[in-house]
């Protein structure tokens, strides 16, 4: 009866430590604490002296002890080759080991369970693999007092079995560090993709204007001033802010986007600021604003001409006190963001109708950059044009590789209202009509070839159209030869007589192709 009993007693222990390793293991993120914990439990229900989680470095193949109880400082060190004394041979060999008597096992080493002691109490040792994918990838090892009417059959078994438990934490943790490596690897390649493509070197324009912009980026890139971006819809105001982001000492942090004209005026001020639960209906949570999101980085808000002078007010504190509190709260929370605006509004005319504060003008007004419009940089239009071209031809798939010296002059001879967002759109319409390697006027919206887009009704007849498509591959053969008629014919695959014909009916100045 007394025997039946201690088998109970035993059975319950057994299935009251799986139950607190498995709680131990359960979700850690920190995996040397949770073996600390399962080595603990195992300690009080299973009467263990001392205990080791031993791995195997990948690296080195040597082994070491990630997490001990009852060992020194200097056991704690202990390291192993693969195949050393019994831990090393259990990790080689994946198989199970005891020692009902530790003293007298040649094998056994004592670096980490202390030396051999004459006289002193003897002890037994169980060392387990812990296995990963199948294979041995550490040892569990546990040492007790020495009883001759122990149980190892039962108690190698346990500890297979809590083995089993650490190495399936093992591979949990092993897939959450995989994870956070990949994205760490994948945060960082990013991060360098932005900053490659924000590159002032990136930013296309050779024009006297853009000049004196680039020489005004590098002054204040990597400082913290204040920067307002003045231009015309369509100018690139955004492009220069993430340029002024990435080659900042700022470049690792984040860099916040606000399109304060898409944003109704009612919840603009709670999107920059953020919120307290409850602040207002349907405020179930609190939820952190623009400025708290961007913190150590920095704040873009584009279209900045189109808030309400209630959210000027909380916006002129935060620029010059670097503080704010949430919409609905009383905590004042500081801030490290450095500002960047941009806006197309007439800020001037804005203030003396008294629809934007003086005062947040001048704040903002620190350091501004006015973005030329695309029809005063008409030299910049055939860079970004063939820039368009390649990025699209690529992004369709398209073995497109120049435009036509007509389609060119129509380019050059447009005034671009929407500038170089309009551009782009163009560029890109035109590379999915085109079905050749060259995008010709044909291709181009009607706006361009009527040059204003209140006359873009088609009035051309089929013969003015074929004689329009057959000036413009003349057009293209010589500026390929360079004026060269004979060339030209050849590349045609008609007479040089008719070539002269057509040049002569079209009125085509042949010297303007020479150089």
């Amino acid at each position: 009866m007394a025997k039946r009993v201690d088998e109970q007693t035993g059975e319950h222990a057994a299935l009251a430590s799986l139950l607190e390793v498995s709680q131990a293991l359960a979700g850690a993120h920190d995996l040397r604490a949770a073996l600390h914990r399962v080595l603990e439990r195992i300690e009080r229900y299973h009467g263990v002296v001392r205990g080791t989680v031993t791995l195997m470095d990948p690296d080195t193949q040597e082994l070491y002890i990630e997490a001990s109880i009852g060992l020194s400082a200097e056991g704690r060190d202990a390291r192993y080759k693969l195949g050393e004394g019994i831990t090393g041979r259990v990790v080689q060999s994946g198989k199970p080991v005891v020692v009902p008597e530790v003293s007298r096992e040649p094998l056994f080493l004592h670096r980490a369970f202390g030396g051999r002691k004459s006289g002193a109490q003897e002890y037994s040792f169980i060392c387990v693999p812990i296995l990963l994918n199948r294979k041995p990838v550490g040892a569990f090892g546990v040492d007790l007092h020495y009883d001759k009417e122990r149980d190892f059959t039962e108690e190698t078994r346990l500890f297979s079995v809590i083995a089993s438990m650490i190495g399936q934490a093992l591979a949990a943790h092993q897939l959450l560090e995989d994870e956070r490596r990949k994205l760490l690897e994948e945060n960082t390649t990013l991060r360098q993709e932005l900053r490659e493509r924000y590159d002032f070197s990136n930013i296309i324009g050779t024009s006297g204007p853009m000049r004196q912009v680039y020489e005004q980026i590098h002054q204040v890139a990597r400082t913290n001033t204040t920067v307002l971006i003045r231009g015309e819809s369509g100018t690139g105001k955004e492009l220069i802010a993430h340029a002024l982001h990435y080659n900042s000492t700022r470049a690792k942090k984040p860099f916040i986007k606000v399109n304060c004209a898409a944003l109704p005026e009612t919840l603009i001020e709670s999107e920059l600021f953020g919120y307290e639960k409850g602040a207002f209906t349907g405020a179930q949570t609190r939820k952190r604003g623009r400025f708290e999101l961007a913190e150590g980085g920095t704040l873009f808000l584009d279209e900045i001409g189109e808030i309400n002078l209630a959210t000027q007010v909380k916006l002129l504190r935060v620029l010059q006190e670097r503080e704010f509190e949430r919409v609905g709260g009383t905590e004042t929370i500081k801030t490290n963001v450095r500002l960047i605006a941009a806006t197309n509004k007439d800020l001037e005319t804005a203030i003396a109708e008294k629809t934007f504060r003086e005062d947040l003008y001048y704040r903002l007004n620190v350091f501004t950059l006015f973005i030329p419009p695309l029809r005063e940089r008409k030299s910049d239009l055939l860079l970004l044009a063939d820039h368009f071209v390649a990025k699209y031809a690529h992004e369709h798939g398209k073995n497109i590789r120049r435009i036509s010296t007509p389609a060119i002059d129509m380019l050059v001879s447009y005034h671009w209202p929407g500038n170089v967002r309009e551009l782009e759109n163009i560029i890109e319409r035109s590379v999915l009509v085109c079905d050749g390697n060259a995008i010709h006027g044909h291709h181009l919206p009607p706006t361009l070839q009527t040059a204003e887009a209140s006359e873009t009704t088609n009035n051309t007849s089929l013969a003015d159209a074929v004689q329009q498509f057959e000036k413009d591959l003349i057009l293209d053969a010589l500026k390929t030869t360079r004026g060269n008629r004979a060339k030209a014919a050849r590349l045609l695959r008609t007479t040089e007589r008719i070539v002269n014909y057509k040049v002569s009916k079209y009125d085509i100045d042949c010297s303007r192709f020479h150089t």
